[in-house]
């Protein structure tokens, strides 16, 4: 249990921390893309800890999975009920510009922030597995170098996998994005750890290139650009899939739907019609 108490309170120092600068930063709104520098920092660095949790904790710690897929839950509502209004996800942010809601330079600026919060996440976390507090830590600060990759399939069956988690992971937060926080939240937790816990002995269904830049990307056994193409283009086909399929076209490229035909709003009476005749 010592293990799991130090992992507790690395992870409420790592809440309180993103929740501080949140706060510090909505007080000025031009630095809002600064936001999802603290949601991608929150999320990668917990990530990183419920990582080092089922690699080394179920055998050295004495976790069970039902253990390491609470921790995951409580991790991504933690992160949802925090960072509310920020995704800390490269996938959502291209989403909200391919549909005109953001303009080129708030995006990139988001995507930017995103990735510098996922490698600050990774040098705080390497910093303190450095600490050795538990001997859970100690043997991930030894095995640090040579981690395990989360990609344990083929690259191409790993970006098939991000895909289709990613292409259901977007049509369902189509529709709970207008749904009560108390709503929403709570199920996109549960459906992300779904997707994580079912996917794990694929790619663990990261659904977002700078959590899994943070989680695998320095693991050995594949190259930055094979990462890239699983856990990059895999999630923004997905992405561009589901987003086609809700839509019926991408806002930002095409203005006429491609899928579905739009029916007329309004009706001309019958009545009209006729006296027009005459």
């Amino acid at each position: 249990m010592s293990g799991l108490n130090a992992s507790l309170g690395y992870f409420v120092s790592v809440v309180i921390f993103a929740a501080s600068v949140r706060t510090l930063f909505r007080k000025w709104p031009r630095l809002g893309f600064m936001l999802e520098f603290v949601s991608s920092f929150m999320l990668v660095a917990c990530r990183l800890e419920v990582q080092t949790i089922v690699e080394v904790g179920e055998w050295a710690g004495g976790l069970g999975p039902d253990v390491t897929v609470t921790m995951l839950f409580v991790v991504l509502l933690t992160n949802g009920v925090v960072c509310d209004g920020a995704s800390g996800n490269p996938t959502l942010v291209l989403l909200k510009f391919l549909q005109l809601e953001t303009p080129t330079l708030p995006t990139l600026l988001a995507l930017l922030a995103q990735f510098l919060g996922a490698h600050l996440a990774l040098f705080v976390a390497v910093y303190y597995w450095s600490l050795e507090l538990t001997d859970m830590h100690m043997i991930k600060n030894l095995m640090y170098q040579e981690c395990s990759s989360s990609l344990l399939v083929s690259v191409l069956q790993g970006f098939f996998t991000e895909c289709v988690c990613t292409l259901v992971f977007i049509l369902i937060h189509f529709n709970l994005r207008h749904r009560s926080a108390l709503i929403r939240i709570p199920l996109i937790a549960a459906l992300l750890t779904f997707l994580s816990h079912t996917a794990r002995g694929y790619t663990s269904a990261y659904m977002n290139p700078s959590l899994a830049y943070g989680l695998t990307f320095h693991c050995p056994g594949f190259t930055s650009v094979q990462y890239a193409v699983v856990y990059g283009l895999g999630p923004l086909t997905g992405m561009i899939l589901a987003l086609l399929l809700y839509m019926g076209h991408i806002p930002r490229i095409f203005a006429k739907n491609l899928l579905y035909f739009q029916k007329t709003r309004f009706r001309v009476p019958k009545g009209d019609k006729v006296e027009k005749k005459m």
